[in-house]
């Protein structure tokens, strides 16, 4: 195909790589904000230097060149904040791209343990232990040597290892969900619109994590979660809260209403983690620009009864 002259060809091969190209981007920078912003730099860039093409090489390798080398100018001079990946978006148009959003691939254990490695290194895993590109490949992409290209590799498996030593099994979201995860998404969601700590407490695990981002903090264990769960409980205001899926996994959109207003206005995606039964992980994102690409109106009215708003 000689995208060079064609411009309908190369709007439908932009086209056919979108999804799996935000995807990418979206490990690489944990960011589903930068990731998108990200894919339209690289048809801009794809589109200006289409010249340059070679027939030999597949469009997608191209592609996938083009956007692992901006995605990594962007990483040596800034990290993006993690972000949630809504699962509609993900399931876009399957097809032959599916390894691009293997569960474990995408669950927000993965991605925040590969904020830990260097850009270079974030790159040669999913390369190769995502995507399966072969070393050769891997090298070529980068413009780096196998011998390069491999020690890259052993190093961020190296680290992978001291946070997850199970491997991907421990990166995957437990299960699809079933009767049990809807139970306990209902359960959680019950209780924080009822402002009961007590039974937010009887959900968790004992190894429970609570994260609140961009930037606020962690708590680890059930008794420091229960603590900041029965601290923030009182904390004036009103909310409802939404069922939707992120990374794979059960989340919630949590609306407040604060004193003198009339409606919900969005507050925080939280994404959940299930373990036997209970709560592993709860990750808070308190970034409402998300709500729309979620498919989530960015307000809701009065039509239920609602209770005291636990916040951090």
């Amino acid at each position: 195909m000689n995208v060079a002259v064609d411009a309908t060809r190369f709007a439908e091969l932009t086209r056919r790589h979108h999804r799996e190209l935000r995807v990418h981007c979206y490990r690489l920078l944990g960011s589903l904000d930068a990731a998108e912003d990200h894919v339209q730099e690289v048809f801009l860039r794809a589109w200006r230097s289409r010249e340059a093409f070679e027939e030999r090489a597949s469009a997608r390798t191209w592609l996938y060149r083009i956007a692992t080398n901006a995605c990594l100018d962007t990483l040596r001079r800034t990290t993006p904040p993690l972000q949630p990946y809504p699962d509609h978006l993900l399931d876009e148009r399957p097809g032959p791209d599916a390894v691009a959003i293997g569960r474990e691939t995408i669950s927000l254990a993965f991605l925040a343990a590969i904020q830990l490695l260097p850009p270079r290194q974030r790159a040669v895993l999913i390369l190769r232990d995502v995507l399966s590109w072969t070393a050769g490949e891997t090298a070529a992409l980068l413009g780096t040597s196998v011998p390069a290209a491999n020690s890259a590799l052993q190093r961020a498996r190296a680290t992978l290892r001291e946070r997850w030593p199970g491997g991907r099994l421990e990166w995957s979201p437990a299960a699809l969900p079933d009767p049990a995860q809807r139970e306990l998404l209902a359960r959680y969601i019950a209780a924080h619109e009822r402002a009961d700590p007590q039974a937010l407490v009887d959900l968790l695990h004992e190894d429970i994590r609570l994260t609140i981002e961009p930037g606020v903090g962690e708590w680890n264990g059930r008794a420091a979660v229960a603590r900041a769960l029965r601290r923030d409980m009182n904390t004036p205001g009103r909310w409802r809260m939404l069922p939707t899926a992120a990374n794979r996994q059960p989340a919630v959109a949590a609306y407040v209403r604060g004193a003198g207003d009339t409606v919900f206005r969005s507050f925080a995606l939280i994404v959940l983690r299930p373990e036997a039964g209970l709560l592993a992980a709860m990750d808070v994102f308190e970034t409402p620009g998300l709500f729309a690409a979620f498919g989530l109106p960015a307000t809701l009215d009065d039509e239920q009864p609602t209770a005291p708003l636990m916040s951090r």
